[in-house]
């Protein structure tokens, strides 16, 4: 996974890098779960997130949303996606394992995907995301 944390005065700023626009979706989830709860293992209970937007940024916002949703819901740890966009929609599987107290906590409490300096941009080596999330 290619992120990096940028600085920020209140919140989380990532950078996140990637060769198609499928696996940023997906690299950009895991950094997020990252976040919330440190490493996870590679778990049995999986989930299909079907999602359709107006554009590629707020189809990324929902994505990591609806993510964000089912593992608070849910209790899940997600620690792979596969992501699939055609246009403006998405068909994800996301996998994880169930959340552990023990194993699971010391990570920082993200309340929301932000839109405020959310960018994509396609560079020749593939595409790079600026996104903040609200902790």
């Amino acid at each position: 996974m290619s992120y990096e944390e940028l600085d920020h005065t209140a919140d989380i700023r990532l950078r996140v890098r990637s060769a198609t626009s499928d696996s940023l979706f997906a690299e950009t989830s895991l950094a997020m779960m990252q976040i919330v709860y440190g490493e996870s293992r590679p778990g049995t209970v999986s989930q299909t997130i079907e999602l359709s937007a107006e554009n590629i940024e707020n189809l990324l916002l929902d994505f990591l949303s609806e993510i964000l949703f089912l593992s608070e819901v849910e209790n899940i740890v997600f620690s792979s996606a596969v992501v699939h966009i055609t246009g403006n929609s998405l068909c994800a599987r996301v996998t994880g394992e169930p959340f552990d107290p023990e194993r699971h906590r010391g990570g920082t409490e993200i309340k929301g995907v932000s839109y405020s300096g959310l960018r994509i941009v396609k560079e020749d080596e593939g595409y790079v995301l600026d996104i903040l999330f609200d902790v």
